[in-house]
Parts: structure tokens; sequence; C-alpha cells
């Protein structure tokens, strides 16, 4: 039985140029799956957002979403940690008197609050995720469904200020122009942990790919963690290895290094 390994989407498998997974990633994770390794997702988008796998999607063996605060392997739940209430009004108080947006994530939906044009440039445009103007409203979504992540257009300074308002929040940064703001129980880390137990693999066994800021604590947990060539270098200055970039063969060259393939 080979390794679990586990892969952030965008700036990892996903090009930020091209928007489609490399061919020579397709077929590094096909040989991967042949060799007895388990292919697992690692992502900050929500399941609604998942819209750019299909070339690998018959590989993948389970998600960890919404920056591990919603994770899943086929039917099963191996993890879901919500937002409280009183975070998700604090963080629509602050949009509001500040006047960004926020994209809450939830179980099934995602909706935006305080659309700003940010919103469509950065998702609809830069990330393909689909019609904005079909999301449900806020006010249904927020009613019925539980807040995974609230993704808010802010910088830095605002960021800051908020996350200290909160009950119990963390935030990632993985874009300059907005940040995933998820539950202290929530992080990629413990999506990770989450998964290694359901799986039954101790989490020095684990090997994780990432480029962003909300990476850092996956590749810090992984057995091994891997930052792209394209990271941050904040992200590569926890990985165990760097590789070159997702548009340069980066998931396949280090797949040979470590020989998994």
């Amino acid at each position: 039985m080979g390794r679990p390994l586990f892969f952030d989407i965008d700036g990892t498998l996903v090009s930020f140029q091209t928007h489609r997974i490399p061919q020579s990633t397709i077929d590094a994770l096909t040989k991967a799956k042949a060799a007895g390794c388990g292919i697992y997702i690692a992502t900050g988008r929500p399941v609604a957002f998942i819209n750019n796998l299909g070339e690998i999607r018959h590989l993948i063996d389970g998600f960890m979403t919404t920056t591990g605060a919603y994770c899943f392997v086929g039917e099963d739940e191996v993890l879901c940690s919500p937002m409280s209430p009183n975070d998700v009004g604090t963080i629509k108080a602050d949009a509001s008197a500040k006047n960004y947006a926020v994209i809450f994530s939830c179980e099934r939906d995602v909706c935006i609050y305080n659309m700003q044009p940010v919103v469509k440039r950065l998702f609809e445009d830069g990330l393909a995720v689909g019609n904005l103007a079909s999301y449900p409203p806020c006010e249904k979504v927020l009613a019925e469904q539980r807040v995974l992540m609230a993704t808010a257009f802010m910088d830095q300074e605002t960021e800051d200020a908020l996350i200290e308002r909160t009950d119990s929040c963390i935030s990632g940064r993985w874009h300059p122009e907005f940040t995933d703001i998820s539950p202290k129980t929530a992080g990629k880390d413990n999506g990770l942990r989450a998964m290694a137990a359901y799986l039954g693999v101790d989490i020095s066994e684990t090997i994780a790919f990432g480029d962003g800021g909300n990476d850092i604590s996956l590749l810090k947990a992984a057995g091994i963690g891997i930052a792209m060539g394209n990271a941050g270098d904040n992200v590569k200055a926890v990985a165990d290895y760097i590789t070159t970039s997702v548009d340069d063969d980066g998931i396949a060259n280090a797949l040979k290094h470590f020989g998994i393939i």
C-alpha cells in the first residue's frame, strides 16, 4: 500500500496561468494511484467551487475542503467544523461597516454577502467558479446551513483587527486581496489529522503539496511537506522539500524525487 498524498488545488494541481491541470501532473497521479497511493484533495475551496478536477476525478479517494473544515471520503463525513453563529455575525457586521465582500461557504451552497466587483474579477473571471449571479441569497443559505468558511476581501490590517474580535477563528491568506477565515477547529493541519485517523495511518506517512498561505499548517503537519516552486517564501520556509512550479512539472518531479513513481 502506497502513502496517502494530499494536494492543494489552485497553484498546486491547477495552474494559475492556464487554469488547467498539467499533463505531467495527470500522468504522475495516474502512476502514483497505480502504485497504491491514495490521492486526496486539500483545498480552501468549498465543495460548490471544486469544478476544475474533471481530468483526475476518477483518481481521487477523498476531499479536505474549505481549508479543512469539511472532510469526507465517499459518503463518509470525516470532519465538519462549522463557524460559530456569533463569529458569522461579527464578520457580517465588519463587512457592512468597512464595505468589503464576503463569500460564506456552507455545507452545500455558497453565498456572497455585500457583493463587490473584486469578487467577480477574482473568482468568476480568475478562478472560473461559475456564474456568481446564480448563487442563492445569503439570508436563505445562512439561515439553513452551517458556515464552514468565510472568504473575506480585505487587506492584512483589516484581517488582523477582525480576527482579534472573533471568538475562535483563524485566517489563511493565499492571495493579497482576500483571506479564508475558518474556525480554529478547522485548518488543513486538523483536516489532515482527521483524515489520517480515518484512514488508519500515522500522520508521518502522509505527503502533502501546497503553494499558498493556507497550506503552511498542512505542510508542517504532514510527514513530508512539499512546497511548489511558485509558492511564497513563507510557504517554502516550512517545507521539507521545494519542487519546481506547477507549470514546470512540479508534482511529477517531486514524486520522482521521493521514489513514489
